[in-house]
């Protein structure tokens, strides 16, 4: 018969608690890999959604700040506006009040003077 080396299973029994664990260790960092995966893509997403509402709130801005100004020159024509019919509106008093005084004062002078029959 051939001679035969013999090693002991308490030689082995290291080197497979060894390999063992660096496996244990491989699917836990494997696991945890993958879930930091998934973290990373839900943040992408996330960040994606969180790009598309900043757009159409600055989208929104824009047409408010648009409108704002449209509102702005709107207010001071209106405003124009009202101050030449306010002006309008004194010169035509103005006007009235003159034709009143006049009337009075013909009136006045006609009363004061006396009849010459």
């Amino acid at each position: 018969m051939a001679p035969a080396i013999a090693i002991s299973s308490a030689q082995t029994k290291p080197q497979q608690r060894h390999e063992l664990s660096a496996l244990a260790e491989h699917e836990v960092l494997q696991k945890r890999n993958e879930e930091l995966e998934r973290e990373l893509k839900r943040s992408l997403e996330r960040e994606e959604n969180m790009k598309r509402e900043l757009q159409r709130t600055w989208e929104r801005l824009r047409v408010a700040e648009e409108a704002e100004e449209r509102l702005c020159s709107q207010l001071g024509e209106l405003e124009a506006e009202s101050v030449d019919q306010a002006r309008a509106y004194r010169a035509r008093l103005m006007s009235l009040m003159e034709q009143l005084s006049a009337v009075q004062k013909l009136q006045q002078a006609s009363i004061s003077v006396p009849s010459s029959r």
